[in-house]
């Protein structure tokens, strides 16, 4: 199967290996994101600490995009969650640190315009064991969406699984967000399996009469070779 181009970014944004010194961004936007069950900071330290390249037995990726805040701000905004540790609103997991790839200079996989002046408008993290890889977590933030940074991130995360030579990408989405499933649909993603009732339900809203009843992941695959 023919694998995405690395990605694209609008002029102004650039996508790059999470650091360190990122962490207490992106935990503020995972508390933001992820209301019922944010990750705590120390499984984002943990999964940093398994960045690095192949031959060194690092098994996680992790990127992050930053840039001017957009002057809109949209209702929701895309993300998705899997993990074997906790679930979340969006799509969420594993992850790779700037640290084991070097703090400073370009990195394998990364691309973007600029020089990544503003601040986190998503993030992303990926584990690969082949022969499967696995999409730890993705999310945008809402004042971000429309500028194709999901999109982004899930082509970086196809192609980077290829590099590690994995052959199928597994993800797992909320059966309530369409949205997201519509997205992996387009990039080649196929729904194989249902867990039912893993994730929490939606305290903040909800049919009337239902509670907070849990909700259903859906498992999609995306072969990577014929």
């Amino acid at each position: 199967m023919l694998l995405p181009p690395d990605p694209v970014l609008p002029a102004g944004y650039v996508m790059r290996p999470m650091q360190w010194s990122d962490l207490p961004e992106v935990h503020a936007l995972e508390q933001r994101l992820f209301p019922l069950d944010a990750w705590p900071l120390s499984f984002f330290e943990e999964e940093l600490a398994q960045v690095g390249p192949e031959h060194d037995g690092g098994t996680r990726a992790y990127r992050v995009i930053t840039g001017p805040v957009p002057g809109r701000v949209p209702d929701h905004a895309f993300s998705g969650q899997n993990t074997p540790v906790v679930s979340a609103l969006t799509t969420q997991g594993g992850g790779e640190a700037g640290a084991a790839e070097g703090e400073a200079g370009p990195a394998e996989g990364e691309t973007g315009a600029g020089e990544g002046a503003g601040v986190v408008l998503g993030y992303c993290g990926l584990m690969c064991v082949p022969p499967l890889a696995d999409v730890q977590t993705i999310a945008v933030v809402p004042e971000a969406e429309g500028l194709g940074l999901g999109t982004a991130m899930l082509q970086w995360m196809v192609a980077e699984s290829a590099r590690r030579r994995a052959r199928d990408l597994l993800l797992e989405v909320r059966a309530d967000n369409p949205r997201a499933q519509a997205l992996y649909v387009r990039h080649g993603f196929e729904h194989i399996h249902t867990r039912a009732g893993y994730y929490p339900g939606d305290a903040a809203g909800g049919a009337p009469g239902a509670g907070n009843a849990r909700v259903d992941a859906l498992i999609m695959r995306r072969h990577l070779v014929g």
